[in-house]
């Protein structure tokens, strides 16, 4: 056993070991620091290219992944290649599948601007061209033409009807014949009545005969018509093409030497072609719309002019979903809202009289779509919480392509026209960032994760702590308040944030790299010190800090120790007390943990080797704990009754506890108690005892053991120092010691004690004054020690039980 002396208790930090007098002399600042194997195979995902090799960056949340990953990323990608733009353009072979459309970087905003030009410029430029007086004359001609043919069809039959003594004549019930007379009147029906029969029926057939004809005349007449429209296309075609050639002249020149724009060009100037007087028509409808809308007002004319448009020229627009003007290397995208349409993009839809309808214009791009050539960032618990995005995710991952699909298509019972843009192909590397167990469970449930997710970029939690790192950390504490923005801590300041680094990770060899933490406690410290009128953090700053963080968190804590302050959970403090110990727990609630103590009894009597958790029998003991006690009673088979049965029965519990239990941290302070029990040894109650026991005897560590010390310490202090109270520890928590100043005060001046034990029989001596023994040759112990008294107690046991089971009582 030891006991611990002050210096012992808190590894210190001096500050004279630094060479600054405040961070603003330390010009080499960091913002990561001992992440050699996070940095390594960040390297390696990122350098591999090949398919599956996307990034998982696991670590606690209290560290700054997200920052420390996009840092990387940012630096990593500036030397890459910045990937084109991406536009989506018409198809003009089926409007329902828009054409991607993939720039130069930088190109496809010009496009867009020249498109915008060219559909200015384009309804003008028509007007005028069909306003002259050559193609209303050339137009006139074409009608004259057709005209002029019937005319003279219409002539000709007129002639032939004369010729047998008939009239064509038009009426309002359409042509007829009827005879004439020989000074060419018409006959009237009494005189047609006087004809003979036979000229009657002469004339009838003359009459059929030329109806026939002018029926066959009455049926090439829409032929004529059609003829007459196809050569007016024709004419308008010949028009446009030649009033839009200089439209296009430039755009040309400008993307010369790119053959798909060339390509989207020449269907362009086509269907501008085909449906030159649809755009005219359209054109005038919308200059009425706007007159309307300027009467309405100033900005619902602008509304009406951005939302719907000219709906014929919107066909000709240009919609850039990504553009890379102002990239710089591969693009390093974070995307925070990561749902199904975020992620993979969407198809927007205006409402139009009462229907919804949609068009290329309204295709949005995602988070690949923007980070493609690149690196998407994410957060792995929030794609997994969207609805469909995740399995978004791996089939874009999986397929290499991107395509944009409509969920309400997808899984709407009723069937709505949508759009089905081109897919894209897919370059990206996928970095989430998640903890530990997310990661392990993604691996043990999700079989496709591996196989997309193969590089694993692990954060380091802690740091050893030694005089480079301790520089090092004073390099990332300047870094941190440069990029917060705060005030410059002096040297001292800094000692105390390495101390508390050390407390962070309870080890006083280590130091924590969770910056997320450390970032918050320099930002409130910086508060302290603006509080103070400080121009530079002070250590002062940095203390008061600390205690009113855990001051805003320890309402609960304080409700608990004032329960025992008051007697309403019993807890001694002095004096002795048989098959009673004081045990340590730690409570984890919120942002604070702390300790407290738990009295813990054991009562013995006659059995057969039973020891009964009461937490496990009424279901409130969680299976750490109850394993804890199943190694009591290995313990105590091995050490005192290898040559007899126990022939004892024996109760545990923790008294007033109201919730469950778990953990094996209590497992020596229950043996301790048992052993009380069993051989009628007062054990002290100033001492609270924390350690977890094996089958040996040999006392292990334990986690919150400056939690649980502190815990005891501050009832003592309510109670009041005697300056017999103390805590036991297990000699291999000595290393995790990082303990208040008063604390550490308490213990230098005499007032509070720290033991550590390695064994149990340590621990006994300590708690009963009485000397443990050892074990002899024979197995006996020696006379007058804890072990001898406990071994003939259960001898005692052994015979009384045996006395119970003989034929006279009764017993077999």
């Amino acid at each position: 056993m030891n006991q611990l002396d002050a210096a012992s208790l808190r590894k210190a930090c001096d500050a004279r070991q630094f060479d600054f007098e405040s961070t603003e002399e330390i010009s080499n600042r960091v913002k990561v620091l001992g992440q050699e194997r996070l940095t390594s195979s960040l390297d390696f995902g990122t350098g591999i290219d090949r398919k599956g090799y996307n990034i998982f960056a696991l670590g606690p949340h209290e560290t700054d992944k997200r920052g420390h990953i996009l840092e990387y990323l940012e630096e990593a990608s500036a030397d890459e290649e910045t990937p084109g733009d991406l536009c989506y353009v018409n198809n003009f072979d089926d409007r329902y599948e828009p054409a991607a459309l993939h720039m130069p970087r930088g190109r496809g905003c010009e496009l867009k601007e020249w498109m915008e030009k060219l559909i200015e410029d384009l309804p003008p430029t028509l007007t005028a061209a069909f306003e002259t007086e050559e193609y209303e004359n050339r137009r006139q001609a074409l009608q004259d033409e057709v005209q002029d043919q019937q005319d003279q069809t219409f002539e000709e039959l007129q002639e032939e009807a004369r010729e047998k003594g008939l009239s064509l004549l038009r009426t309002p019930a359409g042509f007829t014949f009827a005879p004439i007379k020989e000074d060419g009147d018409l006959m009237n029906q009494e005189e047609v009545n006087s004809l003979s029969q036979e000229k009657r029926q002469e004339l009838q057939e003359k009459t059929k005969g030329l109806q026939e004809k002018l029926q066959e005349l009455i049926r090439q007449m829409p032929s004529a018509q059609r003829e007459l429209r196809r050569k007016k296309k024709e004419l308008d075609k010949e028009i446009a093409t030649f009033a839009i050639k200089d439209l296009f002249d430039d755009i040309r020149e400008a993307f010369s030497e790119l053959k798909r724009v060339q390509d989207f060009l020449d269907a362009v100037e086509l269907d501008i072609v085909e449906n030159v007087q649809a755009i005219m028509s359209n054109q005038g409808q919308q200059q009425g719309g706007n007159q309307m809308a300027q009467m309405m007002g100033g900005r619902q004319a602008r509304l009406q002019g951005t939302d719907s448009g000219t709906p014929v020229l919107d066909r000709y627009r240009v919609n850039v979903l990504v553009d890379h003007a102002e990239t710089e290397g591969a693009p390093v995208v974070y995307e925070d809202n990561p749902n199904y349409k975020n992620l993979v993009g969407r198809v927007e839809y205006k409402s139009r009289m009462g229907a919804l309808t949609t068009n290329f214009n309204l295709i949005k791009p995602g988070a690949l779509h923007r980070a493609n050539g690149g690196y998407l960032v994410l957060d792995a618990r929030q794609v997994l919480l969207e609805p469909f995005a995740w399995e978004g995710l791996k089939r874009a991952l999986k397929s290499g392509r991107l395509k944009i699909e409509s969920l309400g298509e997808s899984y709407s019972m009723i069937s709505t026209v949508s759009l089905s843009p081109e897919p894209v192909d897919l370059e990206v590397k996928v970095v989430l960032l998640g903890q530990r167990m997310l990661y392990y469970l993604l691996c043990e449930h999700d079989p496709e994760f591996q196989k997309l997710f193969k590089v694993e970029a692990d954060f380091e939690d802690e740091i050893d702590r030694n005089g480079d790192n301790q520089e090092h950390y004073s390099q990332l504490i300047a870094g941190l308040i440069e990029e917060n923005g705060l005030r410059h801590f002096d040297r001292k300041a800094v000692a105390r944030i390495i101390e508390q680094g050390s407390r962070m990770t309870g080890d006083n060899e280590k130091l924590s790299t969770q910056t997320e933490e450390l970032k918050d406690l320099l930002i409130e410290a910086d508060h302290w010190a603006e509080e103070n009128d400080n121009g530079h953090v002070h250590y002062e700053d940095v203390e008061k800090a600390i205690e009113h963080k855990i001051y805003r968190s320890a309402r609960l804590r304080d409700k608990v120790q004032e329960t025992i302050e008051r007697g309403t959970i019993f807890i001694d403090t002095e004096g002795e007390a048989v098959g009673q110990v004081n045990g340590l727990s730690v409570l984890q609630l919120g942002n604070l943990m702390f300790g407290r103590p738990n009295r813990i009894t054991a009562r013995v009597q006659l059995g057969k080797g039973e020891i009964i958790n009461i937490e496990r029998e009424v279901e409130m003991s969680g299976p750490i704990h109850s394993k804890g006690v199943l190694i009591i009673k290995g313990y105590l088979g091995e050490r005192y009754a290898r040559e007899r049965p126990l022939a004892m029965s024996a109760s545990l519990v923790f008294e007033q506890s109201y919730g469950n239990i778990d953990g094996d941290s209590a497992s020596a302070a229950e043996l301790f108690a048992l052993l009380s029990a069993i051989g009628d040894l007062p054990l002290k109650q100033s001492f609270s005892v924390t350690g977890s026991v094996n089958q040996h005897g040999q006392i292990q560590p334990i986690g919150g053991v400056n939690e649980k010390i502190e815990g005891y310490f501050d009832v003592c202090s309510k109670k009041g120092l005697t300056g017999e109270q103390g805590v036991i520890i297990p000699k291999a928590n000595e290393k995790n010691l990082m303990l208040r100043s008063d604390v550490v005060e308490a213990v230098e001046e005499g007032r509070f004690h720290i033991w550590s034990i390695e064994t149990l029989d340590e621990g006994m001596e300590l708690l009963t004054g009485m000397t443990a023994g050892e074990e002899q040759p024979d197995g006996s112990f020696p006379e007058d020690t804890v072990n001898h008294l406990i071994r003939e107690k259960l001898s005692d046991f052994a015979e009384r039980r045996k006395e119970f089971a003989t034929p006279e009582n009764g017993r077999k």
